[in-house]
Formats: C-alpha cells, structure tokens, sequence
C-alpha cells in the first residue's frame, strides 16, 4: 500500500474524512496531530521540534511522503520559512516531505493560472500573509475575500453551497482561477460547481494536497467531483 503520512492542527476536523472519501483504493491516508493555530497559534519555527517530533513518528508507518498540512501556517514564514519547514521534516523523518503551501502553487502551476481570486474563512491579517507568500512564490493575488470566522469549528460550519455563493459573489473577469484556502472547510465540495459557473479552475487547499501526493506515490489518477485538476481534459 502507498502512503500519506499529515501532519495537521489539533482541532481539524475535515481532512481525514476527506482525504479518506477522495483518495483512491489502495493508498492509506494516516495522521497525527499538533497543537498549533487558534489559542496555541505558534509559527513554524516556534514548532520546529514538535513538527519534528511529528514526522519521526509517522515515519514509522513508512509513508511515501509526509505532508505539514495547514495552509495559513505553512505560508506564514514565506517561501524560505516553508522550504526550512520541508528541510525539518525530511531530516526527522527520512521520507520525502511537502507542505499545503506548496502542492497550492504545484497545482496553479500544472493548471497555468498566474492570476487569481484568494477567497477564505479567515482574518484580514491572515489572508494578507497568504497573498504575501503567493506573490513572492510568482503569482499575482488580483483580489482577496475572508470571512473573518473566529476559528475551526466556524470554518467547518460553512457549506459547500455557500462557498459556491462567495466564489460567485467574488469573481473578476481578469483572474486565471481561484483559490478556496483553508484545509479544515467544505470547500472540496464546492471546487466542481464553482468550475462549471466561472469558466475558471478552482484550486483547493486539500483537492491540492491531495494531487500532489498522489503524483509524488506515482498513484494519480482520475478524481470525480475535484475539478480540472485532479480531471483534465
């Protein structure tokens, strides 16, 4: 069996279900937890020795690679903050390492949109250090749209029918897609419909993740309900 090893925050709710609905036959999905965001918020370097702690032990399901999964964490220290990120995992662990952060831009990339709609449950400050670290890794944050939600539990209470209604409600004509950040939402659902209204490719924080996992274990294929990306024509 190939697999995922994540590392994501103690109080999301929404990966392992997600992952474990959208991944095909054959790969495991296996994750641990840290203590990190909301009233424990501590920056990646501040983890440094738990995320440490953190991979070693996933490496004992012998994973083929380990993910640091928290979008606005793994940005917060921009792109030589997440690439010492990705280093810590590697060394603690010996597998191939990625983080949230980067599968995003991964899958902008494969998908060729340079331009894009940010759209959120989160704080200003927060979606404003996420625009940061997409424009410093090339891309151009044309628009930007938090919800301003206190924490996880507001994040998850979203429906995927009201993240249709944001993207909607936030397109410009000028953007080459949208990006719906955040690892602990409905948003997944929502990356079709909102394709098939805009005309645009939608990229998620875990439709992402899990893209690039799968190419990295050589196990990509067809995914229905995840968009262009994980569909192309």
């Amino acid at each position: 069996m190939r697999r995922i090893g994540i590392i994501i925050p103690s109080s999301n709710c929404l990966v392992e279900p997600q992952f474990q609905r959208y991944a095909p036959p054959g790969v495991g999905v296996h994750v641990t937890r840290l203590r990190m965001t909301g009233k424990w918020h501590k920056t990646p370097t501040e983890l440094r020795q738990e995320i440490a702690g953190a991979a070693a032990v996933l490496s004992d399901a012998k994973p083929g690679i380990i993910v640091f999964h928290c979008t606005a964490s793994s940005m917060e220290e921009g792109v030589a903050g997440e690439a010492r990120l990705i280093q810590t995992i590697q060394d603690a662990s010996g597998c191939p390492a990625i983080t949230t952060a980067q599968a995003i831009t991964q899958a902008l990339r494969h998908l060729r949109v340079k331009t894009l709609v940010l759209i959120s449950p989160y704080v200003e400050e927060t979606n404003q250090h996420e625009a940061r670290y997409l424009r410093e890794a090339g891309f151009d944050v044309i628009h930007d749209f938090g919800l301003a939600l206190s924490g996880s539990q507001e994040y998850m209470a979203v429906s995927p029918r009201r993240w249709v209604e944001i993207a909607l409600a936030n397109q410009r004509a000028e953007a080459g897609g949208y990006l719906l950040s955040c690892a602990n939402t409905t948003m997944i659902e929502a990356v079709s419909e909102i394709e098939s209204r805009l005309n645009k490719p939608v990229v998620n924080s875990n439709q992402a993740t899990l893209w690039a996992c799968l190419e990295k274990l050589g196990a990509s294929q067809p995914i229905a309900g995840l968009g262009r990306l994980c569909n192309p024509p």
